[in-house]
This record gives C-alpha cells, structure tokens and sequence, in this order.
C-alpha cells in the first residue's frame, strides 16, 4: 500500500481488499466451441488486474450485512401483483426456489419436476420454513437475487464481476484447460469440486462428501488461489446474457479489452415474450451439475438467470476494480 495515503484511508482499502486475491490480467480465451451453444464461439480477450474474494460471500459475511444495514431480500418479500399479471394468486408469496426432486422422475425435460417455489424459504432458510442455518456459517449464503447480491457489493465497497473477470480468474492461468485444475474432472480420483455424482436428479452418491452445500474452502483452490469458482453453488455476474459470445477478432491488435455483455434487450427470454424480466449471467456450476445432465463446471460455462430469481443453489462474489504500482 502507497505510503503517502493517510494511514486512515489505507486502513479502510485494507479492510476492503481483506480475504480478497489480485488477479494480475492479461489476454485469455473465453468461452468454449466443445459444450453447449451459448458458450461458444471461443474468443480472445483482454481483462485489467482486479481482486476478487477468494471464496463466494458467505452466510457469516451476509449475517453480518443485514444486521448492518436491515436489508431484505427478495425471497423475504411478497411479489408485486402488478409485475406478475399472469400469476396465480395464490401464488403470490415470499418465497425462493428449492430443489427437492420427485422420486420418480423420467423426463429431464421438465425441470420442475425437482425445482420448487417454496414459500419460507429465504437465505436463514434455504429449504423452506423449519430450516435454518445454524452452523453454516462458511457456507456460500444462497437465496439471493441479483439485487441482494449488488447491495453487498455496495456495502463493502466492492462490486459484482464481469463475465470476462470471473471466467478470467476461474481459468486460475490455465487458458486453454477444460476445468478449473486441468484436463481430468476427478485427477488421481480426487473430487476438486462439489458437483453431483450419480444419476441427477434423483440419485447423488456424494462421492465428494456433500449433498447440498460445503464449506467455502472445502475443495482445493485454483491456480490463482480461489476456492469454489467451480462447482457448490452459481454465482452472479453483472453482464445481461445473450445466446452467445461475440465471434474472435480478426487481429490480435483487435482483441476486445475489459469487455461487457449486451444490451439488456438481447437478455429476455424469446420462449417467454410476455415475461419483460431480464436476465444476467451466471457461472461456475453448482452441487446439482452432473455428467448426465449439466456439464456447467466449466470457466467456460454460463447460464441464464432471471434478475428477480433466487434458488438453493445460486450465490455470489466481490470484486475491486483497481491498479497497483
């Protein structure tokens, strides 16, 4: 730290940068042409050096946030029936979306066969009215909508990633690697991440110890230090989502720095017309991905997220935008 900011203000940045990792920048490859079709196309690009918290934000540091602040989240609140005109009423209730899969489920299409709208369920409640989150402390906090997630972000000085940051630091400087750590999902037989083992959604043989979430720093961390970018639970980033990437520059003079996504009108859901909800990215996966049926524990992975939504399995993390001498 610069010795000629006033001991205050180093104090305070200090704090701020604390459980946080710099991440030095540089050129990289986003996206991937081998997965699904919203990854691709693979494209080089440019990101400046930024800290990043080395794990997702969890339910202590979120404790701690809304004691301060008396925040309420969107799963706390009752939905305004005038945003939700095709609702049904009696559906028009605090809640967030569960994961608690039927046992005889056959069709992998329909995802609502394991997701639920559960009324009570919130972040102190993350499977619904009767659950809590009594010695979790280090766990990623989950039930937060993007707007929770930015209000965080305010609080501690900090703000939530781009994609090309958190795809940046997820690759831990492993550019061209299929994982976080490499080329092999589970190396030597070792689990690096919790992801689901088994048939999803019905049979998880918690082959990495865990069922639902871990312990923010329970699986090895990535080459840049960071622990969970893989893998527990999904995390926001301040990008609005389209289909897919922009297609690689023509020039390595070219190579677009510090990019962002796309118009917020490119983010709503052409399946939905009459739904005007937009969405964000989200990365890295979560405990539900599984080899046979959501490959998403990838850098390169992403997935839509509806900014008003908050499920069990979707969290975030901070970043601080700035240089060093």
């Amino acid at each position: 730290m610069d010795d000629r900011i006033p001991a205050a203000s180093r104090t305070k940045a200090e704090r701020r940068l604390r459980n946080m990792t710099w991440i030095p920048g540089g050129t990289s490859i986003m996206g991937s042409n081998d997965h699904y079709p919203e990854e691709a196309p693979a494209h080089r690009i440019k990101v400046d050096g930024f800290w990043i918290d080395t794990t997702p934000v969890t339910n202590g540091q979120f404790k701690r946030f809304v004691k301060a602040t008396g925040h309420v989240t969107i799963a706390e609140r009752k939905p305004d029936p005038s945003l939700y005109p095709d609702a049904r009423p009696e559906m028009l209730f605090a809640g967030s979306l569960v994961f608690a899969p039927r046992p005889d489920i056959t069709d992998l299409r329909d995802w609502s066969q394991w997701w639920h709208f559960t009324q009570g369920a919130d972040w102190r409640h993350p499977y619904g009215k009767g659950s809590n989150i009594h010695g979790l402390d280090d766990h990623p906090v989950v039930h937060v909508a993007y707007a929770d997630a930015l209000a965080f972000a305010r609080w501690t000085g900090k703000d939530l990633p781009s994609e090309a940051e958190w795809e940046f630091a997820a690759r831990g400087g492993l550019d061209h690697a299929e994982f976080a750590w490499g080329d092999e999902l589970t190396p030597a037989g070792q689990q690096m991440a919790n992801i689901w083992q088994g048939n999803f959604p019905t049979h998880n043989l918690a082959l990495d110890g865990y069922e639902r979430t871990s312990p923010v720093t329970a699986f090895p961390a990535n080459g840049y230090g960071l622990h969970d970018m893989i893998g527990n639970c999904w995390e926001w980033t301040q990008d609005w989502f389209s289909a897919q990437h922009q297609p690689d520059a023509a020039k390595s003079c070219c190579i677009p720095s510090n990019p962002r996504g796309p118009a917020i009108e490119a983010s709503y859901d052409p399946l939905m017309p009459t739904v005007r909800v937009p969405r964000r990215v989200i990365k890295g996966g979560s405990h539900l991905c599984a080899p046979n049926y959501c490959r998403r524990y990838r850098p390169a992975a992403r997935h839509a997220e509806a900014v008003d939504t908050s499920t069990s399995h979707l969290s975030f993390r901070c970043v601080v935008r700035m240089k060093t001498d």
